[in-house]
């Protein structure tokens, strides 16, 4: 098995030493500081691993189960803390494809589950999002693509990178779909939480006894660094083989990232965290949807949840020359190209980071790329 470079990130590897003065695409929210937490660690906490449990610490489980609303759905048990949402998806799919199973995934959408299923071996099968559909996921062809030989289903809600977001009853028909045939269902859920239209989703751990949730402090919460996050799914042997694999791998959870992720979701300050991601998420969202509608010849739908989108460039406009020229002089300015999402005509527009990303810099750059290319 060798895992290949997927464009996304071998496009952020050829860019770290850019040094650009804007980001437009930024894809979490402003990043509190360590000593917004000082005060609630304790000076004499041992950096050895929590010595309480191998799946995390009890009490931030709690908080996990209690922010996806499934305290009394699912129990503490049902939770393991991992190195971000991306080391739980890792666990989840490493260890339940094999070679020649199926996985149905969505595209345009967060690209891990396809690199590692290939590295398995497994067939891809993917289900296109359309943009003349406001991005919607088609669960009629979800159902189409759904086989016999289909082990899983990936995808994620609020959808990376449309800002798409299913509701509870388009989550329940694509858990009675992968019921059908006995798929395990993962929903990553990083975005939740961000929601600009509706309520947020349940989640499908609650939902569906083979449902998998993933997620993070990384995006709304802008704690990427930390490296934190969980998968909850309510079938035991599941969680437990996620645990034998994180032995093999990171082995434990670093007890800075549990401590500290542990304050960041107590309860009132969960919610008020989350209150201001929301307004200035929600203030950024405005003066980008303006912006891009006075730009000629680009277009986007406008996110209904998370803090990213992809805008469709002008006819003719090859979004990776696009961005490597945004990213020279005179610009400066960083943006994903959409080729990493498989939309080679879009850019990633992304309205969080705060101040430090020059938002508003970046698009008055971006504008004069648009109309000087």
């Amino acid at each position: 098995m060798k895992v290949k470079i997927h464009t996304l990130f071998q496009y952020l590897l050829e860019t770290t030493d850019a040094e650009p003065e804007a980001i437009v695409g930024f894809s979490l929210a402003e990043s509190p500081k360590l000593g917004d937490f000082i005060a609630d660690l304790d000076p004499d906490l041992p950096l050895d691993w929590n010595n309480r449990d191998f799946r995390g610490l009890p009490e931030l489980r709690d908080h996990v189960l209690a922010q996806a609303g499934l305290s009394g759905l699912c129990s503490a048990e049902d939770v393991l803390i991992t190195a971000g949402a991306a080391e739980a998806n890792y666990l989840a799919v490493m260890q339940l494809l094999q070679p020649g199973d199926e996985i149905v995934i969505e595209t345009p959408g967060w690209p891990q589950a396809e690199v590692l299923a290939k590295a398995i071996d497994a067939k891809v099968v993917k289900v296109t999002r359309q943009e003349s559909d406001g991005w919607r996921l088609p669960l009629d062809r979800v159902a189409d693509a759904v086989t016999d030989k289909t082990k899983m289903i990936f995808i994620t809600n609020p959808n990376n990178p449309t800002g798409d977001l299913m509701g509870a009853d388009e989550l329940a028909e694509l858990a009675r779909i992968a019921g059908r045939v006995g798929a395990w269902l993962l929903v990553d859920e990083v975005y939740a939480g961000l929601e600009w239209e509706g309520r947020r989703a349940p989640s499908i751990a609650g939902m569906y006894e083979r449902g998998i949730t993933t997620g993070s402090v990384s995006k709304a919460l802008g704690l990427q660094g930390l490296r934190t996050g969980w998968l909850i799914c309510r079938d035991p042997g599941l969680v437990m083989d996620a645990v034998i694999l994180r032995e093999n791998s990171s082995e434990i959870m670093n007890i800075m990232g549990e401590v500290i992720a542990e304050v960041a979701l107590r309860p009132d300050r969960y919610a008020a965290a989350m209150d201001k991601a929301r307004r200035e998420g929600a203030e950024n969202l405005a003066k980008m949807d303006a912006w891009v509608t006075a730009q000629k010849g680009l277009f986007w739908t406008r996110p209904r949840a998370g803090l990213i989108g992809l805008g469709r460039l002008p006819e003719g406009i090859d979004s990776d020359d696009f961005a490597k020229r945004l990213l020279a002089e005179p610009y400066r300015t960083f943006l994903l190209p959409g080729s990493a999402y498989d939309q080679p005509n879009h850019i990633r527009l992304g309205v969080g980071g705060g101040g430090a990303v020059n938002l508003m810099e970046g698009l008055e750059r971006l504008g004069r790329a648009l109309a000087e290319y």
